[in-house]
């Protein structure tokens, strides 16, 4: 079996509400559905956020074509060193959606081929259900609280906020409007985005104690591992690594430092399903958690994210996933959540089939208004946005 051609299709799926964070908005989710194709008939589906723009995906699934083609797509390690070391991208960060599409397809093919879902292939199921927290996705204080008693409803434990306002005094507002919406059991996790000087973070983390905050993710600069260990020495709410943690050599270096309580990990990030078992394990060895960060995904990345993490012990707290976000799917029967969870397909493969008929009508959105979701806000892109706030 020999791989013939990629197929890249960009489409655009509404959000049901805005998604708001430090530094701008978007209204919808960007992805470029893969198509790997074979000489015996046999195509593999994948996905790639938007990352950093569509078009440097589709530049990056451009320049991988050559590399992969004539590829047997069962042989995933030899497919991606050849990239990694021919295509010369050992050093990719921006390239990984695109390369993990493409791992993502293949591993698709590979449990078609055997008639098993890769959960099986990734270990076997460690776990039936893969947990889940609510995105909260922003606003006053009132309409946080709103958003956080729907998920509720809905059976979510954890909650997700998006902090790093320009008055941190807002955050706390918003964080304690939603302990008194959800109760005093649930998770409440905050999300900074490094938008905090080391300060600040203390400061304002140590006002959100009292309200019971389960993690505070990269409240301060990723890209200084000693500051992070520094805040972390001098907070009681733990904390969680993930622009830190882009791939398994970054996870690596958190350990060293001893910067983060639970650590971030994504295949999207690292290139491929296989990197995120690998992540996984590297925590594992230096008893930490995990969990799932998102670039943000439609169904085929989430199916093909959940084979890995029911499969992997040390995912125990809920994972992040835009699904409770959006107002649609391009897949034929999208995931439900069940009081906060998703079991991974039992289907060959990704155990996940493309809705052609949404497929072509959110690529026609797409093309209609290709920056229609970008992430940010248009109002504020010429505005500076010095860091970090104090």
């Amino acid at each position: 079996m020999r791989i013939t051609a990629i197929e890249a299709t960009p489409v655009a799926v509404p959000f049901r509400t805005d998604e708001v964070w430090a530094f701008g908005r978007r209204r919808g989710q960007v992805v470029v559905l893969v198509e790997v194709h074979t000489d015996e008939g046999m195509t593999g589906i994948g996905e790639a956020a938007a990352y950093p723009s569509t078009e440097v995906v589709q530049a990056a699934l451009g320049a991988l074509e050559p590399l992969v083609v004539g590829e047997d797509p069962r042989d995933i390690e030899r497919l991606t060193k050849r990239v990694e070391v021919v295509g010369t991208w050992h050093h990719m960060r921006q390239n990984s959606p695109a390369l993990a599409a493409v791992d993502m397809a293949c591993w698709d093919i590979v449990g078609k081929v055997c008639g098993q879902p890769l959960v099986t292939l990734f270990g076997g199921r460690f776990r039936e259900w893969v947990g889940f927290f609510y995105y909260v996705p922003g606003g006053t204080p009132e309409e946080a609280a709103s958003q956080a008693a729907e998920g509720a409803d809905l059976g979510f434990s954890t909650f997700y906020l998006k902090v790093g306002s320009s008055r941190p005094g807002d955050d706390i507002d918003r964080v304690a409007a939603v302990r008194e919406a959800v109760g005093p059991d649930a998770g409440i996790r905050v999300d900074a985005n490094e938008a905090w000087s080391s300060g600040t973070a203390i400061r304002v983390l140590r006002a959100m104690w009292e309200y019971g905050l389960e993690l505070a993710e990269q409240p301060v600069s990723g890209r200084n591992l000693a500051e992070m260990a520094y805040v972390r020495g001098r907070i009681d709410t733990p904390l969680l690594a993930n622009e830190a943690s882009w791939t398994r050599y970054d996870q690596i270096e958190v350990i060293r430092y001893g910067a983060a309580d639970v650590v971030s990990v994504d295949n999207q990030m690292d290139g491929g399903l296989l990197n995120l078992k690998r992540s996984a394990g590297i925590c594992d060895a230096a008893g930490l958690p995990v969990v799932k960060h998102s670039l943000g995904e439609l169904g085929v990345g989430l199916a093909a994210a959940l084979h890995v993490m029911a499969a992997t012990p040390n995912f125990v707290l809920a994972n992040q996933a835009y699904s409770s976000l959006l107002a649609d799917d391009v897949i034929i029967e999208p995931h439900v959540y069940t009081e906060g969870h998703l079991p991974a397909p039992g289907g060959p493969g990704l155990g996940v089939t493309l809705d052609r008929e949404k497929v072509g009508r959110y690529a026609d959105d797409f093309a209609r208004d290709p920056g229609g979701y970008a992430f940010h806000d248009r109002r504020r892109a010429a505005e500076p946005t010095p860091l970090p706030r104090i």
